[in-house]
């Protein structure tokens, strides 16, 4: 079965300066593939590019089947067609608007009319229900992340990108919402690249891992294998890996 997502050689940076070299990444169907690596390493670079906010500086870019054009295009129609195939994206500032209300931002990320999605949405973060007439401004950190997480779902996503989903939020509130980051894969099939900093949590949810150093992949492997390996895991971030372990 083809990746619903695939990066193979691609640099990526700011201003034809590349942050992250020659990265090759998959995700597939059903799938959550954690990004992991510590602050700087070219985490949330790598999912501006595969959304296509920033420009690809070489390599080759697959989302849900087609190329994704470089930075010879336009940036707003580079994102706007991965929109169309079934890509979302929430970012760590969440890109919520916070004078409207909860509930107007859920219909924002649904197709027009398509009020089931919304609900769809909405079983996944019940809490959301009785806040739907709140501006989205005066929830808390935790609300207003389960709203950015429902509003990617209500566009029916089939390719889900998370940046940061646990910044600024307590240990119990990331401890509930990374349990339903793997139902939203399991139930929809949707595949998730989840972005964290929370690394055991992630572990716990995730089925394969990419951890980046310094803008190059050190370590990749099953979610599983790593969380016994914890060692290893600790040595990519502090750049003192012995390949031959």
């Amino acid at each position: 079965m083809n990746p619903l997502l695939s990066l193979s050689g691609v640099d990526a940076g700011y201003d034809g300066v590349p942050v992250v070299y020659d990265l090759d990444l998959t995700v597939g169907e059903g799938e959550v593939v954690a990004l992991l690596g510590s602050n700087g390493a070219g985490k949330t670079t790598t999912l501006l590019t595969i959304s296509g906010l920033l420009p690809r500086l070489g390599g080759e870019l697959t989302v849900l089947g087609a190329g994704v054009s470089d930075g010879r295009h336009r940036t707003e129609r580079r994102t706007l067609d991965l929109a169309r195939r079934g890509l979302a994206h929430v970012p760590e500032d969440r890109a919520l608007f916070f004078e409207l209300t909860a509930g107007e931002n859920l219909r924002l990320g649904a197709q027009r009319g398509d009020d089931e999605a919304v609900e769809t949405a909405l079983e996944s973060f019940p809490r959301l229900h009785e806040l739907s007439h709140r501006n989205a401004g005066l929830l808390s950190g935790g609300e207003q992340q389960m709203l950015a997480l429902a509003r990617a779902l209500a566009g029916r996503p089939r390719l889900l990108l998370i940046d940061e989903m646990s910044l600024g939020l307590a240990p119990i509130v990331v401890e509930q919402l990374l349990p339903t980051v793997r139902a939203i894969a399991d139930d929809t099939g949707a595949g998730v690249l989840l972005v964290e900093q929370q690394v055991p949590a992630a572990l716990a949810i995730a089925d394969r891992v990419y951890v980046l150093r310094r803008g190059r992949v050190a370590i990749e492997g099953n979610a599983s294998d790593l969380r016994r390996r914890r060692d290893l895991l600790e040595a990519s971030y502090l750049g003192d890996i012995d390949e031959d372990k």
